[in-house]
């Protein structure tokens, strides 16, 4: 526990040093967005606490790409009080959480916040750091259970072609390497899943999730081709309230099921499309 807190105050520190060296914006009107995962999408690859400080870790590219809409506040363990204010949470390769951190997430996209989370079941990006080290991206996914109580399973093909590929998601590229693919599960019913099975879209109570499968796009050493724009196309589907559509909710998730259950980023609240809404979290 003394470990934790220790590092806990140490990131807050190298938080607020990066904040006070960041530009300071006269009247932001950017929503947060929380941060959570074993990509270093916010922190960089660094070594330690010095490279924080220094500012010499390696930043990752998908920060300048995130913050050009989100006000970005990164959080370390998913507790009722962590996510409360928040309606925005990106989760990149999260590591395994918790009971108490599903129930809270779960609990907290039913109330109303919307999740981007990015769950490969084979991480295939460069790290400097070596497998089993515990600050190199996780390497595979570990949320099962979170997954099966909104009705899904992740399935993954060992004898698939390895590299880097595009898939054609109706008419987006999203570049891919060594995919899950997310299929039905159970009884539970909140989510579609379009195309191939890449991505799943769920209303679940008064919010929603957006999961894919493979998190290449998120590469360190990116961003890749079409990485940068089919990131930017997964933020503005899922949360409608960036740029012009500021203020207004996703439709229903299966009004749009033939459109690759990918609601556009305008339109009317949206309702349950479940049938478990009454089953205990995990």
């Amino acid at each position: 526990m003394r470990r934790r807190n220790r590092l806990l105050a140490a990131l807050a520190v190298c938080s607020a040093a990066m904040a006070s060296a960041a530009p300071v914006h006269a009247q932001d009107d950017r929503p947060d967005l929380a941060l959570m995962g074993t990509v270093p999408i916010y922190w960089g690859e660094a070594a330690g606490f010095d490279e924080l400080l220094s500012g010499e870790a390696p930043v990752h590219w998908a920060r300048a790409v995130l913050e050009e809409d989100f006000a970005l506040a990164p959080v370390d363990y998913l507790s009722p009080e962590a996510l409360a204010g928040h309606r925005y949470l990106l989760m990149a390769q999260p590591r395994g959480l918790s009971g108490e951190e599903n129930v809270a997430l779960d609990a907290w996209v039913r109330e109303g916040g919307t999740l981007l989370l990015f769950a490969d079941p084979m991480m295939t990006g460069e790290s400097r750091f070596h497998i089993g080290d515990r600050r190199r991206p996780q390497d595979v996914t570990l949320l099962s259970p979170l997954l099966a109580h909104w009705g899904l399973e992740l399935f993954f093909d060992a004898a698939q072609p390895a590299g880097s590929q595009t898939v054609d998601h109706f008419g987006d590229p999203l570049p891919v390497n060594m995919r899950g693919e997310l299929r039905h599960s159970g009884e539970a019913s909140y989510c579609s899943i379009p195309g191939d099975g890449l991505l799943a879209h769920c209303a679940i109570g008064e919010g929603q999730a957006l999961i894919v499968a493979d998190a290449a796009m998120l590469d360190l050493s990116g961003p890749q081709e079409h990485a940068d724009s089919a990131l930017r196309n997964l933020l503005a589907h899922v949360f409608p309230e960036i740029g012009d559509d500021a203020g207004k909710r996703a439709p229903e998730v299966s009004r749009h099921a033939e459109n690759g259950g990918i609601p556009p980023s305008h339109g009317d609240h949206h309702e349950s499309a479940g049938q478990g809404e009454g089953q205990n979290p995990p």
